[in-house]
């Protein structure tokens, strides 16, 4: 990808991050109910209620609110919290790192349950192992996350004591230990979709003239798969895999509430709960700039990948 390219892909970045920036300012000012009040308690004098609000610039037009809190954050000031009464950076920044550990070893056990199962899935079409495979993948797809949840816990922690109910050690050896319930919860729903979406490809690539020359030139099996088919069946996987990951930044809200992880999901919820407005505001910044840069990169891995695009561009 050119200088140009990636620059003129940044700038749609931007744009886009500042539309959602936008959006999310106005949905979060359309929830019912009084930061200012829920923070002070319902017997707070009106005077300090209209006090607090005009010291927070609440009691201005929202077009001067968002801008306002566009230009704080644009230095790297997402102001103060209205519950906890602190800089919202203190608040959300120690949970940044749960969040991408969790999101992280979740797709890596994602990744490392689908490339086995859609490869035999493909390799043993309409087999008995391939039906398995599929059926096994319908069955999770389709399990609730905090169910799903719940089921894990039953059986890892409660039964069989592996690993721990809930939590997040301050210790870095224990983190893994912590989050692995967590993670295989959402990697559960993940791997699914990599397997369709693999095993489809992979029928395809093999079935290709390429895929055939280098059977007639006597390699085996396993290098076709690996080297040939799936370097072209990976890149719709990728594609997938990138769109998914933005729909699990919001799934791992459910996820870290189930397991109490401190992290930026379990944040939000107890921040919309309160009208937080200025920490809300912040997370869904955040949010949303995460998702953005994973589209970003998977553009870049496409062009790595397949180098066809490179010349489409």
């Amino acid at each position: 990808m050119s200088a140009r390219q990636l620059g003129r892909r940044g700038a749609q970045s931007l744009i886009v991050l500042l539309g959602v920036s936008f959006v999310s300012f106005l949905l979060i000012h359309l929830v019912p109910g009084d930061p200012v009040r829920l923070a002070l308690g319902p017997k707070a004098p009106e005077q300090q209620v209209l006090q607090v609000r005009h010291q927070l610039g609440l009691d201005r037009p929202l077009l001067a609110q968002y801008f306002r809190f566009l230009g704080h954050a644009l230095r790297g000031d997402f102001g103060y919290s209205i519950q906890d009464r602190v800089p919202v950076s203190s608040l959300v920044l120690p949970r940044i790192v749960p969040s991408i550990l969790l999101l992280t070893y979740a797709t890596t056990i994602a990744i490392l349950l689908a490339a086995p199962l859609a490869i035999v899935s493909a390799l043993r079409r309409n087999r008995a192992s391939d039906h398995l495979i599929r059926l096994l993948s319908m069955v999770t797809f389709a399990m609730p996350a905090f169910w799903l949840g719940l089921v894990l816990v039953q059986l890892f922690s409660l039964h069989w004591s592996l690993f721990p109910v809930s939590g997040y050690s301050s210790s870095p050896g224990s983190r893994l230990r912590d989050l692995t319930l967590p993670a295989l919860t959402i990697g559960l729903y993940l791997a699914p979709l990599l397997v369709r979406t693999l095993r489809g490809s992979l029928i395809e690539v093999l079935g290709s003239d390429y895929i055939e020359a280098a059977r007639a030139r006597g390699l085996s099996a396993q290098r076709v798969v690996g080297r040939h088919a799936l370097r072209n069946a990976s890149m719709a996987t990728v594609t997938v895999l990138a769109v998914n990951l933005g729909f699990l930044i919001s799934g791992t809200v459910i996820v870290e509430v189930v397991f109490s992880i401190p992290g930026l999901g379990s944040l939000i919820v107890s921040q919309v709960q309160t009208r937080d407005f200025p920490t809300v505001q912040a997370l869904t910044l955040i949010f949303g700039a995460i998702v953005i840069a994973i589209n970003f990169l998977t553009d870049v891995v496409h062009v790595a990948v397949d180098p066809r695009i490179r010349t489409e561009r």
